[in-house]
């Protein structure tokens, strides 16, 4: 259960461990796991085999470099050719707590339900014993219902076992039961309150709901802005992968960025292509490798998302690492000069500039460099170009690590409104 923590008011005393103990604490989960996993999993023993490893190089996190990554395509052929569980099971079938299926199938075996992953976040979000709290995700096949469902309970609220579909019963059930919290997707709770509207009611006053939770879907800045300036609502989000049985980062109230459970998991932000780890504030693939439990033997798993790491110090008093949050797949990136560009990052700059109403990225790779320019429409003939420009390379900097090296004004025909947004016209020989 969970304990407050000073003015802090953490879940655990591990969530503000120093900095030095956290590392060497990691560190050693990650060597103790490793060894296990090698003696206990036939998949992981294979794995280390082929990459001509022993379980003792790797000692900290640096040395996962040397592991292949195991993408989820890679698990469901391994759990074909070797059923049920791709041979990463590391205890008789009998003691298995719960079997969870994600598509493709993936069988999953729950780690240990004593873990309390989600209530962590839940914790952070501000959910407490006071709260009846509707949990709209699934309780059947995915983890995510019943996974929530003890987290919440983790933070002595109530959850209502309610998932998706009858949105009218939903409505009547916040507003009877007096629900005080949502956990769900950041799109089904705008089409409750958009369905409670045409029903009559306004939110603010006619039901009790003072904070929502999400995960499993992006939750925008416009969409966080309605949520919370027009219904009143605390918004806080998670991350989390079903692959590894767990909540992987959450926010905190300073809502900058997700602090990662770095003591129940190794997360490294690599180059999809190469494998490598990359530095704070590059972005990169989030791989995973569980360091909690002594039941299922995967080890850096690519979860194909984008993100990148965030090392300054939170004011929350939580001393785990943040992600900045997930910006996309590795399928929508773009490598330029060595650097990531993602289109939902660029989508946040151009937002910040709404007379720009339309845009295209180029890259191209003249004299063998990496040229990155932008073709903007403006929605005025006369604007100051040499100042807006300069504004944009700057946030673009800010957000991207890279400057643009041409910025393009040109008339609206010259952009299609079906243009691509990011155009590589690099050629390689």
């Amino acid at each position: 259960m969970a304990l407050e923590n000073g003015k802090n008011n953490h879940f655990d005393k591990l969530e503000a461990m120093g900095l030095d103990e956290r590392v060497e604490f990691l560190n050693n989960r990650l060597k103790e796991t490793t060894v296990y996993a090698y003696e206990n999993s036939a998949a992981t023993k294979a794995i280390f085999q082929k990459a001509g490893l022993k379980p003792d190089l790797i000692r900290k996190v640096e040395d996962l470099e040397r592991l292949p990554i195991i993408r989820k395509a890679d698990l469901i052929e391994m759990q074909k050719q070797n059923l049920p569980y791709g041979g990463f099971l590391m205890i008789p079938e009998d003691n298995i707590e719960r079997i969870f299926i994600s598509p493709g199938p993936v069988y999953e075996p729950l780690h240990t339900s004593t873990i309390h992953w989600f209530g962590r976040s839940f914790w952070a979000a501000g959910f407490r014993k006071a709260d009846i709290v509707i949990n709209t995700f699934t309780y059947h096949l995915s983890p995510a219902g019943i996974l929530f469902h003890e987290g919440l309970r983790d933070c002595g609220a109530t959850p209502i076992a309610s998932g998706t579909g009858h949105t009218e019963m939903q409505i009547k059930t916040i507003q009877e039961l007096k629900v005080t919290a949502f956990v769900g997707t950041p799109s089904y709770l705008l089409s409750l309150l958009g369905k409670a509207e045409e029903m009559g009611l306004d939110v603010k006053k006619d039901l009790n709901l003072k904070r929502a939770w999400f995960t499993g879907e992006m939750l925008t800045s416009s969409t966080r802005k309605t949520l919370e300036k027009d219904y009143g609502l605390e918004t806080f989000q998670a991350y989390g992968v079903t692959e590894t049985g767990g909540c992987l980062a959450y926010e905190c109230e300073e809502k900058n960025g997700l602090h990662l459970m770095s003591d129940e998991y190794v997360v490294e932000i690599v180059d999809p292509k190469t494998g490598k780890q990359l530095p704070e504030g590059e972005v990169g693939e989030v791989v995973v490798t569980p360091v909690n439990n002594k039941t299922w033997g995967l080890m850096r798993f690519g979860t194909g998302d984008l993100s990148c790491l965030k090392k300054e110090k939170c004011s929350c008093g939580r001393t785990a690492y943040k992600l900045s949050g997930i910006i996309g797949r590795v399928g929508d990136a773009v490598k330029v000069r060595g650097m990531f560009v993602v289109g939902k990052q660029t989508e946040d700059v151009f937002k910040l500039f709404p007379e720009i109403v339309r845009y295209q990225i180029k890259i191209n790779r003249p004299a063998n460099r990496d040229e990155l320019t932008f073709v903007c429409v403006h929605d005025e003939k006369e604007f100051d170009a040499k100042k807006l420009s300069d504004e944009l390379n700057k946030k673009f900097q800010d957000r991207c690590l890279l400057k643009a090296d041409h910025i393009e004004f040109v008339p609206a025909s010259v952009l299609a409104n079906e243009t691509k947004l990011m155009l590589d016209e690099r050629k390689w020989d």
